[in-house]
Order: C-alpha cells, then sequence, then structure tokens
C-alpha cells in the first residue's frame, strides 16, 4: 500500500468499511491501522491492521458517498455526526483549543509552555519553572493540546519512584490522561496478564514509571528500543542530565538519550535544569534537539535561543497572576541554647585528631574530616553517634593501627560517651520543637486534620529520634507520625505521600528526609514546615520549602528553621554560615527568584560542597555573607552566568496567552448536550447502556458496556468502578470538590475522584464520539432539512484534509459547496454556513418528509469535483509554503551538521596522539553525527513534506 493514510479517513479493508482512529509506525516500515468498524458485520468493532501485509486498504471515493434520510428528532443523529468529526479534526495551529479547560484554576502564565511548544515544528521543550509553579499542569496543557491533534496517543512519563501516584492522579483528575503505573507492583500485574517476551510498553498506550526502574533493569533497555510513543516526558529531568564532575554518562543520562529518540515530543520539568556546567545544560538541549549545540564545553544561548527549547519563570516574574493561588510565606527562626551535655559534646569534636592513610595532618583536609562529622551533630546527637561508631569500625577493620589512629579512636570514644550523655531533655533544639509545637501562638493541635506538620532533617538516625520521642511527648499514636525517606520502596513512598494528602487519615505529622524535597505535593493539609536542622544547600531551602509554599496552597504558608546557639566560638561560627544561608533564601525568595544565583553551582550536592569547605577555612559568616551578595549582584565570566541570564532575561513584549485560546466551534450547548444526546440517540432502538441524567447538575451516570469496558483497561486501575457505573459531570467545580473529597477519603480505594469530568478527552466521551461517526453506516453521509435555506438550494458538509507522510493531518479545511438552481458551485466556510442554515443542536425541527436523493446524489459529484480542485490549490500553496520550510531546515541542518564537524577537527587537532587513534575517534564521532543529522533529516522530511492527494469526507448533504 503506497497511500498514507491519515486518522480520519474512511478505508475498505477486506471488503469491509473501517474508520481509521489511529496511525501508528510499525516496525515493517509500514503503518499501524487502529480502527473503529463502520459496516453492518463489524460495527461496534475495533481492529487493527499492518498495511504491509494487507493486499488492498482502499481509501473511499468520498463522490460515491450515498446519502441517507436522518430520521432522527431534530437531526440529532447528523448533529452528533458532524460535531463528532469536527472533534477529531482540530486544525495544526498554534491556538490552545481545549487545554484551558482542565479542572483547575487557571492562570496565564500556564499557556506559556504550550503556546511556545506548539509554535515549532517538533514540539520539544525543558519546563524549567521554579519550585511550586505547577510544570505538571503545564505539561498536561500542552500533552491536551496534542492529544486533541492526534500526536498524543502513546504516552510515557518518567519520574521519582515517590512521584509516581502524585503524577498519576494529576493527569487523570485533571485532563483525563490516563496513565497504567508500572511500580513494583503493576509490573507484576502486567506480566500476569501478558505472554512472556512480550513488550509491556506496546500492552498499553499510556504508562508511567520511575527513571531507576528503568535503569536498573537491562531487560527494559531492550523493550524501550522496540516501542514508540508520540510523547515522553521526563519529570524532574535534573536527574538524567551530565554532570561536570563526571567523564562519563551515567546510567540514567544513557537511558534519557535513548529515550530522547523514542517519541516526537519531549518534554523535560526540573526546577533545577543544570548544575552549572555548560555541558550539564548542553545535555538537556541535546535530548531536546541534537543539532542545536556543536560543542557541549563551547556554546552560547544564540545556538538555541530561537529553536523554544527552554521556558523558565520564577515566583516574582509571575506574581501579578497569583496574588490569590500564592499568599507571601512568614518565616521564623527560633533558637535553642545549647545544654552543658551539648557543649561538652561540640569540645569533644573539636578535640578529634582525626587520620589520613594512618597520620594525624593538620590542615584543610583534618578540617573537612571536623566538618562532615560536624554536620550530623548540627542535625542531632544521634545522626553524630551514628557517624561517630561508624567512623570507629572503620579504624577497628584496620591490621594495625598506628599511634595516631589509636589517638583518633580514643578521642572518639570520649565523643561518643558525651553524645550518648545527651538525652531528650538535654537536646535543646529538640526541647525548642516541643515548646513551639506546644505554644498557643503557633496554635497547632494534632487533632486538627487539615493542620499538618511536615518537619525536615537530612539525616534518618534524626527522624527516627523525632518519630519515637515526638509521639510520646506529644502523646501521638503510632499511625499519627509518618517517617519518609530514600530507603523505603516505591509503593511504601507513594501511600505514605498518598496518606498524608487524605484528610480521614489519622496521620498528622510527616518527617521528611530530603527525598522529599523534589516534586511532592504536601501542601494539601499543611502550611506548616519545620527544618529541624538546616540545609548546607541553598537549593535544598528551596525545594523544601516549595513542597508547602506553592500553587494551590490556601493558607498562608509558615516556615520555621530551629537553630543551636552555643558558647563554643568555632562551632558558633559555622552555625552562622548556615543562618547566613536561610537569610539569603528569604531574599531569593523576596527578589531574585532563584537562591542558585548566590553561588552559581547549580547543584544542591556542590553547594553543601563549598560551605564545608568554608567552615573548614575558617570564614567569617559575614565574609560568607558579602561573598553570596557579591556573587548573585556583580556579573561573572562562568558559564552558570550566562545560563542564568538567559533565563531571566527579559522576556519581549506578547500577545496575553489568554488571547492565544480559540475553542472549536460546536453543534452543541455544551459537552453535557452532546453526551446526553449521543446517549440517547445511539439507544433509540435498543439501550446502549443504563443510564441516569441529572440537568442541573450537568451530570450523567452510566454502567459501560462490554466494548466501553474493554476501552477502560487503559485507565488506571484504581480509577476502574467495581460495578462497572461511571459518573460524568460538565461541571468542573463539582469534579474539583470529588477531587478534594477523594484526597480525603479514609482508604486508598476512595482516595481516586468518584465523578469524572465530562469533556471532550476523557475515554468515556471518545468511546461516545466513535461511535457516533459509524451510526450512518457503510460509505453514508445524513442528509438535513433547513428550512433557513433558499427554495431550490443544496449543499454539502465537506472536510479537506492535508497530511504529512507519517499521516497526522497537517491542513484541515471545512467548506460547504453551495448550489443555487443551474448557477455555478461556490464555497462557504462551514461556520458562516452553520449560523444561516441554524445548524444547531435542537434548533432544526424533522419534518420527516420522503427523501428524493438522486438529485443530490448527482450534484454531490459535483461538489466533490468543485472541493477537490480546492484543496488541490490549497495543498500546492501549502506545500509550496512547506518546501521552503522545509529548504530553509535543510539548510540549517546542513550548517549546523559542517558546524559540529570543524568542532570535532579543532578538538581533535587539540588533543593530539597518534594519528591512527585520531583517524580512528575521527571515524567513530563522524559516524555517530552523521546519523544523529540523517535521522532528523528523516523526522523533517516526514513531518514538512505533504501527502500529494489530499483527503476529502463528505459530512451531510442539507436542502429545503
Amino acid at each position: 500500500m503506497d497511500t498514507t493514510v491519515a486518522p480520519g479517513a474512511r478505508v475498505l479493508i477486506r471488503d469491509e468499511e473501517w474508520l481509521v482512529r489511529r496511525v501508528d509506525p510499525s516496525s515493517d516500515g509500514g503503518d499501524l491501522l487502529i480502527c473503529d468498524g463502520v459496516s453492518e458485520l463489524v460495527r461496534g468493532r475495533s481492529a487493527q491492521f499492518l498495511t504491509r501485509l494487507e493486499e488492498r486498504v482502499d481509501v473511499l471515493d468520498p463522490a460515491k458517498t450515498e446519502l441517507v434520510a436522518d430520521d432522527s428528532n431534530a437531526f440529532n443523529a447528523s448533529m452528533l455526526y458532524i460535531e463528532s468529526v469536527l472533534r477529531r479534526n482540530l486544525p495544526n495551529d498554534q491556538a490552545i483549543r481545549l487545554g484551558h479547560r482542565a479542572v483547575m484554576n487557571l492562570v496565564p502564565y500556564q499557556l506559556d509552555p504550550a503556546l511556545q511548544a506548539l509554535a515549532q515544528p517538533r514540539q520539544r521543550i525543558l519546563i524549567a519553572d521554579a519550585t511550586g509553579l505547577g510544570k505538571t499542569l503545564e505539561a498536561g496543557i500542552l500533552a491536551t493540546e496534542l492529544i486533541q491533534r492526534g500526536r498524543g496517543a502513546r504516552i510515557l512519563v518518567i519520574t521519582l519512584k515517590s512521584m509516581l501516584t502524585q503524577f498519576q492522579k494529576e493527569f487523570w483528575s485533571r485532563f483525563s490522561i490516563p496513565l497504567v503505573r508500572l511500580d513494583s507492583t503493576g509490573l507484576a500485574a502486567v506480566r500476569n496478564r501478558i505472554p512472556a517476551n512480550h513488550n509491556p510498553f506496546n500492552f498499553y498506550d499510556r504508562t508511567i514509571i520511575s527513571i531507576d526502574t528503568l535503569k536498573n533493569n537491562l531487560e527494559y533497555r531492550n523493550y524501550l528500543e522496540n516501542a514508540w510513543w508520540d510523547i515522553i516526558i521526563i519529570d524532574e529531568c535534573h536527574n538524567v542530565a551530565a554532570r561536570a564532575q563526571e567523564s562519563g554518562l551515567s546510567r540514567r543520562a544513557r537511558l534519557a538519550r535513548l529515550l530522547s529518540t523514542r517519541s516526537d515530543t519531549l518534554m523535560l520539568l526540573s526546577a533545577t535544569p543544570h548544575d552549572g556546567s555548560a555541558r550539564s545544560f548542553a545535555s538537556l538541549m541535546s535530548l531536546l534537539d541534537p543539532t542545536a549545540i556543536s560543542d557541549p564545553d563551547d556554546y552560547t544561548p544564540e545556538d538555541y535561543r530561537d529553536k523554544g527549547l527552554v521556558i523558565r519563570r520564577f515566583k516574582k516574574d509571575i506574581r501579578d497572576q497569583v496574588e490569590r493561588d500564592f499568599k507571601d510565606r512568614i518565616t521564623s527562626v527560633h533558637r535553642a541554647q545549647a545544654t552543658p551535655a551539648e557543649e561538652q559534646g561540640f569540645e569533644a569534636l573539636l578535640e578529634i585528631p582525626f587520620t589520613q592513610a594512618g597520620k594525624r595532618q593538620s590542615g584543610r583536609q583534618h578540617e573537612l574530616q571536623r566538618v562532615g562529622a560536624q554536620k550530623g551533630l548540627f542535625s542531632s546527637p544521634a545522626a553524630a553517634l551514628q557517624s561517630a561508631r561508624s567512623r570507629m569500625a572503620t579504624l577497628a577493620r584496620r591490621a594495625e593501627q598506628t599511634a595516631d589512629e589509636r589517638a583518633e579512636h580514643e578521642a572518639l570514644e570520649n565523643f561518643v560517651a558525651r553524645l550518648q550523655s545527651i538525652d531528650a531533655a538535654g537536646f535543646s533544639k529538640y526541647q525548642r520543637l516541643l515548646v513551639l509545637l506546644r505554644d498557643t501562638d503557633y496554635a497547632w493541635s494534632p487533632s486538627h486534620a487539615d493542620d499538618r506538620l511536615v518537619i525536615f532533617s537530612e539525616r534518618i538516625e534524626t527522624l527516627h529520634f523525632l518519630q519515637q520521642h515526638l509521639r510520646a511527648d506529644l502523646r501521638l499514636k503510632e499511625n499519627e507520625v509518618g517517617v519518609l525517606h530514600g530507603g523505603l520502596g516505591d509503593t511504601e513512598q507513594q501511600a505514605l505521600v498518598e496518606r498524608f494528602g487524605r484528610s480521614e487519615d489519622p496521620i498528622r505529622v510527616l518527617l521528611c528526609s530530603d527525598v522529599a524535597s523534589e516534586g511532592l505535593n504536601l501542601h494539601y493539609f499543611s502550611h506548616r514546615l519545620i527544618h529541624f536542622d538546616l540545609p548546607w544547600s541553598l537549593m535544598v531551602f528551596q525545594q523544601r520549602n516549595g513542597r508547602i509554599d506553592r500553587y494551590g496552597q490556601t493558607k498562608q504558608p509558615l516556615i520555621t528553621y530551629l537553630l543551636t546557639e552555643t558558647a563554643v566560638e568555632r562551632i558558633r561560627g559555622d552555625l552562622r554560615i548556615l543562618e547566613v544561608l536561610q537569610q539569603k533564601d528569604e531574599r531569593a525568595n523576596r527578589d531574585l527568584g532563584d537562591p542558585s544565583a548566590f553561588m552559581n553551582l547549580h547543584d544542591p550536592d556542590l553547594e553543601a560542597r563549598k560551605v564545608s569547605e568554608l567552615m573548614a577555612e575558617g570564614t567569617a559568616a559575614e565574609v560568607v555573607a558579602e561573598q553570596l551578595e557579591h556573587e548573585a549582584t556583580q556579573p561573572s565570566e562562568g558559564e552558570g552566568d550566562w545560563l542564568l541570564q538567559f533565563f531571566n532575561g527579559a522576556a519581549e513584549a506578547a500577545p496575553s496567552p489568554l488571547d492565544q485560546i480559540k475553542p472549536m466551534p460546536s453543534l452543541f450547548a455544551d459537552d453535557y448536550a452532546f453526551a446526553k444526546t449521543a446517549l440517547e440517540e445511539l439507544g433509540r432502538a435498543r439501550p446502549i447502556a443504563q443510564l441516569s441524567f441529572d440537568d442541573g447538575q450537568r451530570t450523567l451516570s452510566l454502567t459501560a458496556p462490554a466494548d466501553l469496558k474493554q476501552r477502560l483497561r487503559q485507565i488506571p486501575r484504581e480509577a476502574i468502578a467495581d460495578n462497572d457505573r461511571y459518573v460524568l459531570s460538565a461541571n468542573a467545580e463539582r469534579v474539583a470538590d470529588a477531587i478534594e473529597r477523594a484526597r480525603q477519603a479514609k482508604s486508598e480505594e476512595q482516595s481516586w475522584p468518584a465523578v469524572h469530568y465530562l469533556w471532550p478527552q476523557h475515554p468515556i466521551v471518545e468511546w461516545l464520539r466513535d461511535r457516533v461517526l459509524t451510526h450512518f453506516g457503510r460509505h453514508s453521509a445524513p442528509v438535513i432539512r433547513s428550512p433557513q435555506l433558499a427554495e431550490g438550494e443544496r449543499a454539502f458538509v465537506l472536510m479537506g484534509l492535508i497530511p504529512n507522510r507519517k499521516g497526522q493531518p497537517l491542513l484541515v479545511d471545512w467548506q460547504v459547496a453551495v448550489l443555487k438552481g443551474d448557477a455555478s458551485i461556490m464555497l462557504e466556510p462551514f461556520t458562516t454556513f452553520s449560523e444561516r442554515a441554524q445548524l444547531r443542536a435542537g434548533t432544526l425541527p424533522n419534518p420527516g418528509k420522503p427523501l428524493d436523493a438522486a438529485v443530490l446524489q448527482h450534484d454531490l459529484r459535483r461538489a466533490v469535483a468543485h472541493m477537490q480542485q480546492h484543496m488541490r490549490e490549497r495543498q500546492q500553496h501549502f506545500a509550496a509554503d512547506m518546501a521552503e520550510r522545509l529548504r530553509s531546515t535543510l539548510a540549517n541542518l546542513k550548517r549546523l551538521q559542517d558546524k559540529q564537524i570543524e568542532q570535532l577537527e579543532l578538538r581533535l587537532e587539540h588533543q593530539g596522539g597518534l594519528q591512527s587513534l585520531v583517524q580512528g575517534k575521527r571515524a567513530q564521532r563522524e559516524s555517530q553525527i552523521r546519523k544523529v543529522f540523517d535521522d532528523y533529516e528523516v523526522w523533517v522530511r516526514d513531518t514538512l513534506q505533504t501527502e500529494p492527494h489530499p483527503h476529502l469526507q463528505v459530512l451531510a448533504a442539507v436542502c429545503r
């Protein structure tokens, strides 16, 4: 089969008529057609056909469409049919068509990533908005727009294991995008359902899986290499970026590189998108566009500025839009005077003669070891005790200890003894925490389910200490305190986060390590966050605080820092450095937006290492404050500086994103009217489902029939109704209330909203749309009577479609061929004609007059011929425009390829070495470069080159 088939086409395969719902590339070089049966024998059935295996796939001749009478009330069947085709064929433009209607309090800035991506030929973008601005929602809007354009049938989401359920719920409950969760439980379920050696990623169209599950399982690499998606989303993508200090690529980075080749659309999400190095940022840019940067160690923002690959905003940038959705945080610092036992512990720490290679050597290395041990003590005696015992065990394993090592061991024993003498009563910071929690001015009570505490600590030993003592001192039950850390399994982490988001759950306090500082939504029933120990990284401050200080927080966030005050001068100075970090984070939140600007390191580990070095060098806190302020306010030549300058550059004046919203024209009052009319019409002869309607609430209920149940196997298993009864509402506020009620449910089974969103993207509404499209039978279209037409006037509603080589519609044109008497045919835009003829659901009474279709059938051939000529002319102009765009793109690709090879020659010349080795490196790298550009050129040609013959479909005939 040589003809490209586009979604929406009617085809004849094996002597039966089918409606093409989707076209996917197949591994044999042909296409996989996913079709719904239209003719009598296959109506109501779905099938898949490989074009390379079928002898004939014939696209039906629109001129031979049989015009049939519509006997439905108010021509409902015809209106439903036209509406369904309208919904299936959105223009391939840059407007927002549906994403703005998701279940969310839309803020204009959230449309910008979708608008920026839709303006590009290939939707590949890094959404790098600051913590808490709603990157998941922004990704959902773009995904919705692509789905509606027929470019989002298969989706893969990669995220952290702790965020699998959260991301899955957001996409399902707010956007009706079903993602099957492939965590440890989900993978086991899939393996039980599919034959051995079958690809699980082909079993489900839309899945979500953790990056660690993929990187740790070599079996899945082969599955990934043999699967293709329309959209891939990598959440917290900084985890897959190359690192400046690493010579090679990590397994995560190699996995991301593979994934970047397995879809047209790629979305990367991260609030911290690079580690400050050119190489790190270049690695993410190369995932989006491997041709953009010729040398990852030597490039400027101009290399990719015009490609629309990055969007980044901070809270300060959009503050005028979010006054209602973002409350300014209130921060407070609570100080605790160290007890005598703690002071002795500090002094004992300073007396430890740390050794390296068996010898004690004063200086920088010794001080770094001291600072490392000090970091645990700044968290808690329990954390310091674990570190000291670990060091003692290391020394004890030595076959023969040196005198210096024995001295260190003896000092460590004294340190351990001092630590063991610090009980809960003598732990000043913990006692200060208790005072705070019992303070009537702080007004926290564990009896209030909607006022929960998030307490962060870097060390797991501290978390366990807090878990044990808070339960006892606050008289909390075991299930009222949870501990979230990286040692938990994926399902354990997800379950704990879910519990914290349900008001009926008894949990009141969530103790978190920094595994919870990335991406998690902890703000639903919590506006209080306490830093039991202060982070050593400004980026971690931002990440921690962003768990409750984020989009959707309805109360004013209360951020509390606990600090210890000591008389031991060296310890006091180092604690003051941490306090300086806290103050700079506040300044960043208020003025700068990005706290990493103070160090320009852009990596939490590097920032913590820098702080350790400052402490080891004995730098005064006041000097640290001056250095950080200078770094933030003075331009520098560092790599991170120009990256941030690019991110934070003032945007050019642009129209309001709200002005780019262009809803599709519709024949129905709303989605509820469409769904109700469709269900009633499809069940006119024989009920297709048990139904009930509530017009006041714009809500319907139905029991899924067999073919719908088959489709719903692709939605999250928790969203599948036990009794197959589903409730859908077109009222977004009611759905939002259902989401909140589900979040407050007592059990996991009830934590998914019971009310679904009735809008075009819900699988049940898509099922209705596809059922309606096959209502009139084989190769036929309805005839509508409108008294608004003149006597003798006839009209034919036609849709023309120009696809690219992939079968994706590039141009959709709705026209009505109008004939008045014997005059020549005129084309009238569909929107104009539908208003003139009052083609609106429920407005045209059906007189039920007998239909003489012979004249209309004769006129149809003329109308189709006229429309075909119109579409050929449009195709020629459109193809010429696309050809010019193609020539420009290919010329740019050639320039970039030559630049990369030129850079390769310069790099090899600089490196030197044996000529034979240089030639081998050159040949290998040139081969890689040419393959990247060849693959990209194939994609460009397949995407921008149009098929020579436009597709045409007859939707209806209209007469008086």
